[in-house]
């Protein structure tokens, strides 16, 4: 059974629990490829929790745009902020400068053991709230920094 830790009973909606005689294993989790060459990770085949905003087991496409950042907070739930490094050229000057941007990026909880400093491939999708609308799809084990200016 799912991780009841929300008011309101977790479950795939696409499961039906009271079938007569039990459920398969295989019947018993949804789970479903995002596509664009990206694996399913064991934790969201086997595992038992529920997010209905996680690419591999809920309703959300991946479309668009495919990023990669660091992860630099992880204080939120299931949400985390990653920083995009790029060089941005001054024609007058005839050099570059280094700039960032940070966005909010939706973690599923297929995706245990991160933190600060790893690489995250994500990709676009629908906005989920007002200020994420990227999914993560790969977690990369880094061991950079988390404030250094870094070109991957």
């Amino acid at each position: 059974m799912a991780e009841q830790n929300e008011r309101a009973f977790q479950k795939q909606p696409t499961i039906f629990h009271n079938k007569k005689g039990g459920l398969k294993p295989s019947e018993s989790r949804f789970f479903c490829n995002p596509g664009l060459g990206f694996k399913i990770p064991a934790e969201a085949k086997m595992g038992s929790y529920i997010d209905k905003k996680c690419p591999f087991v809920g309703k959300v496409s991946i479309r668009g745009r495919m990023l990669t950042g660091v992860i630099t907070k992880m204080k939120m739930n299931k949400t985390v902020v990653i920083r995009r490094d790029y060089l941005h050229y001054v024609k007058k000057y005839n050099r570059f400068e280094k700039r960032h941007k940070n966005m909010s990026v939706h973690l599923s909880p297929c995706f245990r053991d991160t933190q600060v400093g790893d690489v995250v491939t994500v990709g676009e999708c629908r906005p989920l709230s007002k200020t994420v609308k990227f999914n993560t799809l790969k977690v990369t084990k880094s061991a950079a920094s988390k404030k250094s200016f870094a070109k991957f």
